[in-house]
């Protein structure tokens, strides 16, 4: 969902052309590796508040504290580098919460003998990262098939989760594809979004979702073993969320990075098999487009994924995609129309255009009609 615009209020008052480079520095030295130690210097003029402003929005705060880590203490700034260290450990906190509770849904899914996996969050972090606590996990996100979908959903309420009140219209099941179930109230609740589609109105949805059911793997935690993404679908489902954090023009480095680091796993062969999927699924575009907003944050890579992104959406420059990923609250973006960049990802194919076009405004009236506030 889209962040209220209070979000943006602050940011869009103040020039933060130089936080944003700095941001994007300390995340490009924490992806040069553990050799790498120069990066951006600090200035006086740069703002603490705007850094972490940047840095919270796009989930990377960890990132930029693990590159700042690798500079002489001296060198580090005080403020923002305590600010870093509380985010840090905050995010632990949560994703620890996250990782007991995502223990708890596995068995109770496995009881019934329900198919599911299990999307982003810390597993996803660790197989990345080799770290379950570099973003902060606030949902379980939790993909199944149509079919699953009411069983899922009685299985989750059988350990405690209630469907929120929000997520029961027409638009959230019938054009989402996902509820939210929440168990507890306050700073102990725990949410789960549970799926059984991987896109929202407005971009190119997945021919085959349950593929990615059936092309799992498995993980293990504390002893078991529990259902993930297969690598390459790791990967697609962070170009969709690019994509989808486009459409809502929301910040999306912390996807962009998933998506650095999940392509820097696969060899030219793997590369190569990636590709023919997403041509498959009809997402080849949105794979290239996640791809080059990778590069032009985090600087190229000269790989078969690399070279194959760098005509989508070329009308786009580097300079507007890149503040379209990191801070898409400014006022000098030129933003693409929403039906010139779906054209695109459907591959200027004019069928298959109308037919996500045509769910796309589908969708529309249905939000407007089911997700209308209510009168006093």
């Amino acid at each position: 969902m889209a962040l209220p615009e209070s979000t943006y209020e602050r940011l869009r008052a103040t020039d933060c052309a130089d936080e944003i480079a700095y941001v994007r520095a300390c995340l490009r030295l924490y992806f040069a590796g553990p050799a790498a130690s120069a990066g951006e210097t600090w200035t006086p003029g740069l703002s603490d508040a705007v850094v972490t402003d940047i840095a919270r929005l796009n989930k990377v705060g960890t990132f930029v504290l693990k590159a700042l880590s690798r500079t002489p203490a001296h060198e580090r700034p005080a403020e923002l580098f305590q600010w870093l260290e509380t985010y840090r450990r905050r995010t632990v906190s949560m994703n620890a919460a996250c990782l007991m509770d995502s223990m708890a849904i596995h068995e109770a899914l496995l009881d019934r003998r329900i198919d599911f996996v299990f999307l982003k969050g810390p597993f996803q972090q660790n197989l990345l990262y080799d770290d379950h606590f570099m973003k902060p996990s606030g949902d379980i996100d939790i993909l199944v098939s149509p079919a699953g979908f009411l069983n899922a959903r009685e299985a989750l309420g059988s350990i405690g989760y209630e469907v929120s009140g929000k997520s029961r219209s027409v638009w959230w099941v019938r054009f989402l594809g996902e509820q939210h179930m929440i168990r507890g109230k306050g700073s102990k609740s725990s949410t789960v979004d549970l799926h059984y589609r991987l896109q929202q109105p407005g971009s190119p949805s997945p021919r085959d979702a349950d593929g990615f059911l059936r092309r799992k793997r498995l993980v293990e935690i504390t002893g078991a073993e529990v259902p993930f993404t297969s690598a390459a679908d790791t990967l697609m489902l962070a170009c969709i969320s690019v994509a989808k954090a486009l459409f809502n023009r929301e910040p999306c480095a912390g996807y962009v990075c998933d998506i650095r680091a999940s392509a820097s796993r696969l060899g030219h062969a793997d590369q190569q098999r990636v590709l023919d999927a997403a041509v498959s699924q009809g997402l080849e575009d949105t794979l290239l487009l996640g791809l080059r907003a990778a590069d032009v944050l985090l600087g190229g890579t000269g790989t078969l994924l690399s070279e194959g992104a760098k005509p989508i959406l070329s009308r786009i420059g580097n300079e507007d995609l890149l503040n379209m990923v990191i801070a898409p609250w400014l006022s000098s973006l030129r933003w693409p129309q929403r039906r010139t960049v779906l054209w695109e990802l459907c591959g200027r194919a004019p069928v298959r255009y109308l037919s996500e076009a045509g769910w796309a405004a589908s969708a529309d009236i249905s939000r407007r009609i089911f997700e209308r506030p209510a009168g006093p």
